[in-house]
């Protein structure tokens, strides 16, 4: 076995102990694969990236400071600096644009994907991954299982979304989301879904399936939820990462105009 293949397993191996998914783990072996044949310092293979978005510089930096320091046992962070986060604010849809999505799109389960992104606020990997076992009708509650972070969280079953469930008919085991073939639904089925049912409801902002999620606690908070039950039912860490909700909530953006 060649160093690069070692080196790549020794990565594996350090990531799946850490029970990180697979999505990760596919994507920093791949950087890793692409830094080891680069031959480039660190510095220099990170900066070859500088034209893309920060997010994807954090992601290429974070995949490399995972390797040098669990596989390598090297300090990595004073090999560079790390890109700034981005503070742009989450785009939002109203109710109305929202509805217009639900009510353009006719195929019913495209509809029950919308419905579950919305008014359960859920991941689009979330709701790939959901089973019939895991709503409760009689608690009206949806149990998210090994959510990110590998956390296991509790939300509310709407009785919008109950509704659209029972329209496409309730069964007892398997996954939600099958296709017309049989197969579960994946992520960029969804996506195109929500972009089908965008242009139909003629709606001009760019919207993907986080947006939905994003409306979801933009308007739990706009109608006086408390922002740090508004966490959980997203599975939130941090309070901070729900706060940005407060920046494009109207609520107190409303009363301020109110004054003038």
């Amino acid at each position: 076995m060649d160093n690069k293949s070692d080196q790549i397993n020794k990565l594996i191996e350090e990531l799946e102990l850490r029970r990180y998914s697979k999505k990760t783990i596919d994507a920093y072996t791949n950087t890793l694969s692409k830094f080891l044949s680069s031959g480039k310092s660190p510095r220099e293979f990170v900066l070859g990236y500088s034209d893309k978005s920060k997010s994807f510089m954090r992601n290429i930096y974070f995949a490399l400071k995972f390797y040098f320091e669990n596989v390598k046992k090297e300090n990595f962070a004073e090999k560079i600096p790390l890109a700034r986060k981005s503070s742009k604010l989450p785009i939002v849809l109203n109710k109305e644009e929202v509805e217009a999505m639900l009510s353009y799109t006719k195929n019913l389960k495209h509809k029950l994907a919308i419905g579950l992104l919305y008014y359960a606020g859920l991941r689009l990997d979330e709701v790939v991954k959901l089973r019939w076992q895991d709503i409760d009708f009689k608690r009206k509650i949806i149990h998210i299982k090994k959510a990110k972070g590998d956390k296991d969280r509790i939300v509310f079953l709407h009785e919008k979304l109950q509704e659209i469930i029972e329209e496409n008919g309730v069964k007892k085991e398997g996954y939600i989301l099958i296709s017309e073939r049989g197969s579960v639904c994946n992520d960029r089925t969804i996506q195109q879904i929500i972009t089908n049912a965008t242009k139909r409801a003629g709606i001009k902002k760019k919207v993907t399936p986080h947006t939905l999620r994003h409306s979801f606690a933009t308007h739990l908070l706009e109608g006086g939820a408390d922002i740090r039950h508004i966490q959980k039912l997203l599975g939130h860490a941090n309070l901070q990462t729900t706060q940005i909700y407060t920046h494009v909530a109207n609520r107190d953006i409303g009363r301020l105009a109110e004054l003038l």
